[in-house]
């Protein structure tokens, strides 16, 4: 990786999109600092501390966007409305007909489907922003209202203005990712999520140095951690040569073409595969199963003074902590279930073998026909299910570990590990690729 990465920087034209990549992300990041007007900093940390404490939906969206949205900054939306939007859109595209059609139309298909992209990912920026003002507008800290308001004033103007900055955040980072893919290197929103979850490092190494520091403080309670905190360490190498080695892991499909005779000319007769990914649905099922079973400890949390203490609803809000051992059962459920999902998605079996029959290619040993299809959707169902596992895997590590060790809070998960290996990968692979393009001499050599 550092030899691509080195050898990129040797040539001129990638270096520049390099240093173009680099220079969006330290735009990312001053616009991750900017605060919002209107707001009490100190009452706002004392609050979104409690709900990262909690385990809510706040602290997970926090995570994406690099701190940025516990301190309610200019970028405090990140690109979480433009995934949900492409999310939304990717969805509807298998179920509405016209959406379907548009997506074969090629370039201008594509070009269309962007558009209606961005303009949904607006609309969920403003419901975004609109719900994260309500959240503030009625927290407070010790008494301290997070929203101040001039004297006098009704707040209508107030709440505009955070609105709308919000809302103007998120469409200004959207158009940065986008800057990134045109100029730059990599996939801009893989990239900014990258950057937000890398600059949450350092709040990772100081909290792992408060456990070691409360060690050497008092070694008879705190004494395990000088053996947890290595620990911690060398999991999380394992965990990302896990991802990392199951990243590259495919299962391929042997492709048989027949001989066939266009004029005077012999062609077909070679053979070839198609590879299936291990990880195809990548990290969208945990997000997915992540986003449903954060929702009850978000409402628990968000009903503040009126949550229940005892009785059934406290039970049921409590089976949905994300130390139980109920949420990690259905974590795992829902992974899985999501994995297939996602894999009914991205492949269609029966249109694979009519592709096939209409190339004359064949699987040795299979019938063309529906005896393909099965076959395909067989090997299809075997490599979702292992890779569902090692999903499961590493989204569950991270919470087992924090349940029995107790050391939470360490702002990383198993969907940021994910997403750390998975950009790091695909962006040496792009410069790999760009590289070996710009030192191919081709055939009039």
């Amino acid at each position: 990786m550092f030899k691509t990465i080195k050898n990129a920087w040797a040539t001129p034209d990638l270096r520049k999109k390099i240093l173009f990549t680099l220079f969006i992300i330290v735009i990312f990041r001053f616009g991750a600092a900017i605060p919002v007007p209107f707001l009490n900093t100190t009452a706002l940390k004392g609050v979104m501390t409690e709900a990262a404490t909690a385990g809510t939906a706040l602290s997970y969206l926090d995570t994406l966007s690099g701190g940025a949205f516990a301190q309610a900054t200019l970028f405090a939306m990140s690109v979480t409305p433009y995934i949900n939007s492409s999310i939304i859109i990717e969805l509807l595209t298998v179920a509405i007909p016209a959406l379907e059609r548009m997506a074969k139309e090629g370039e201008a298909g594509r070009k269309k489907l962007g558009a209606i992209t961005r303009y949904t990912a607006i609309g969920l920026a403003v419901l975004q922003a609109v719900f994260y003002y309500f959240y503030l507008h009625n927290s407070s800290y010790n008494g301290v209202d997070i929203v101040k308001y001039k004297s006098g004033g009704t707040g209508v103007f107030t709440a505009f203005v955070i609105i709308l900055t919000f809302t103007a955040g998120a469409a200004l980072i959207m158009w940065l990712a986008e800057q990134i893919n045109q100029h730059g290197v990599g996939n801009g929103v893989s990239i900014i999520l990258f950057a937000g979850i890398v600059s949450r490092m350092p709040h990772v190494f100081n909290t792992l140095g408060m456990f070691w520091q409360a060690a050497n403080q008092d070694p008879s309670s705190y004494g395990k951690y000088y053996f947890l905190v290595p620990l911690f360490v060398v999991l999380f190498l394992l965990m990302m040569w896990i991802i990392v080695f199951m990243y590259d892991s495919e299962r391929r499909i042997p492709i048989q073409y027949a001989k066939r005779m266009v004029g005077r000319k012999l062609y077909g007769g070679q053979s070839s595969y198609i590879p299936i990914k291990v990880g195809l649905s990548g990290v969208m099922p945990i997000i997915f199963a992540s986003s449903i079973l954060i929702l009850p400890q978000t409402i628990y949390f968000l009903m503040g003074k009126n949550a229940p203490t005892s009785g059934f609803w406290k039970s049921f809000f409590d089976a949905f902590s994300s130390t139980g051992w109920i949420y990690a059962i259905l974590y795992f459920l829902l992974i899985i279930l999501f994995a297939y999902f996602y894999m009914t998605i991205q492949y269609n079996p029966i249109e694979m073998a009519n592709n096939l029959r209409q190339n004359n290619g064949t699987i040795p040993g299979i019938r063309p026909g529906k005896p393909t299809s099965d076959y395909i959707m067989k090997i299809l169902s075997k490599v979702t299910f292992i890779g569902s596992l090692f999903l499961a895997f590493i989204a569950l590590m991270p919470i087992i570990f924090g349940a029995s060790t107790g050391m939470r809070n360490l702002s990383i998960d198993g969907t940021s590990l994910l997403i750390l290996a998975g950009v790091a990968l695909e962006t040496v692979q792009q410069l790999q690729s760009q590289l070996i393009m710009r030192h191919y001499k081709g055939f009039l050599d």
